[in-house]
């Protein structure tokens, strides 16, 4: 589809990006029948392609979901699978002057595409929205933020809990960027002249550099880290506008559109490198605070570290699926 909104981004990133809508078994089979539809959307660094993706001995989870509902698992949904790739390899599904309007682009124009096209139900009681990792951290402020149009959500090992998850990755990217003299545009600009991650340090800073151009970008979109890149202390103002968006920050702010939400799953492997399950857990206990329904949440840890837990999708999509709206 073509976005207006991402035109002139300031990455200089296409406005015109691949969507997939998924159409569940029977859904032609009767004109006036109308689904519940769930948004999928990924982590750091992935591609809507990506979804094709094939690990040993395991299906890609658009074959894993078309089975949940071919084998009568769950009734039927749309699905559909967000692009929100960038130049700095993802754009955690905000608005920002570092890599452009993400948020609005998912809510003001992808919805409503698929809902003049496909045979949806266009009521947040009956839209989700589901992701892993920075896909999970999505998941969770979206309907934080537009209870009006996302009424569920899954998240698999998403980012939260800021001070575990982010704040150690801080120093091995000060000690990284020592080679580029702790200048974060010097390596940027070594990083795109070369093929990617073939000198040490690449995939350290940039996480943390993409995140900041998400979090902490200047107005005229450059990206600030959170911290001295020279000697790792914390700049007070740009920290606190990363944890400004930390879902477990977050959940006393937005109450209300919490206990608003039909159904809520989260999980996390126990070994997460990232520690996204202490997040997850966090996570769980503000919304418990907060008073949304034990009865509407499921949470799980399992065990496993953070990758490989793509298996995950097709159980919390059947959850929903029987959550939502009809």
């Amino acid at each position: 589809m073509s976005s207006t909104l991402l035109r002139d981004n300031p990455l200089g990133d296409p406005a015109d990006r691949p969507l997939w809508v998924y159409t569940p078994p029977g859904y032609d089979d009767d004109p006036g029948r109308r689904f519940p539809t769930v948004y999928v959307i990924q982590g750091y660094t992935g591609h809507v392609q990506m979804w094709r993706n094939r690990q040993p001995f395991r299906q890609p989870f658009v074959e894993t979901a078309d089975d949940v509902f071919a084998s009568g698992a769950a009734p039927p949904c749309v699905l559909v699978y967000v692009d929100a790739w960038t130049a700095v390899g993802g754009s955690q599904y905000v608005d920002s002057p570092g890599t452009g309007r993400y948020h609005s682009y998912l809510c003001e124009e992808v919805v409503p595409f698929v809902d003049a096209r496909y045979r949806t139900l266009p009521v947040a009681e009956s839209r989700a929205i589901a992701g892993k990792s920075s896909g999970g951290f999505g998941a969770m402020i979206t309907p934080m933020l537009r209870p009006d149009l996302f009424g569920a959500l899954a998240s698999h090992a998403g980012d939260s809990l800021y001070e575990l998850c982010y704040l150690p990755e801080f120093g091995p990217v000060a000690r990284a960027l020592r080679a580029y003299d702790g200048d974060p545009a010097r390596w940027w600009a070594d990083f795109t002249s070369r093929t990617a991650f073939t000198r040490k340090g690449d995939d350290t800073i940039l996480g943390i550099y993409g995140v900041a151009a998400c979090f902490s970008a200047d107005p005229d979109g450059t990206p600030r880290l959170p911290f001295d890149p020279a000697t790792g202390v914390l700049d007070d103002e740009r920290w606190q506008r990363w944890l400004d968006l930390d879902p477990v920050r977050m959940a006393p702010r937005y109450a209300e559109a919490l206990r608003s939400l039909r159904a809520v799953w989260i999980d996390a492997g126990t070994a997460d490198e990232y520690y996204l399950d202490l997040g997850a857990q966090a996570f769980r206990a503000r919304l418990a605070e907060v008073g949304v329904d034990d009865a509407r949440v499921h949470f799980e840890l399992f065990d496993a570290g953070h990758m490989g837990i793509d298996y995950r999708y097709p159980l919390s999509l059947a959850w929903l699926a029987h959550r939502l709206a009809r």
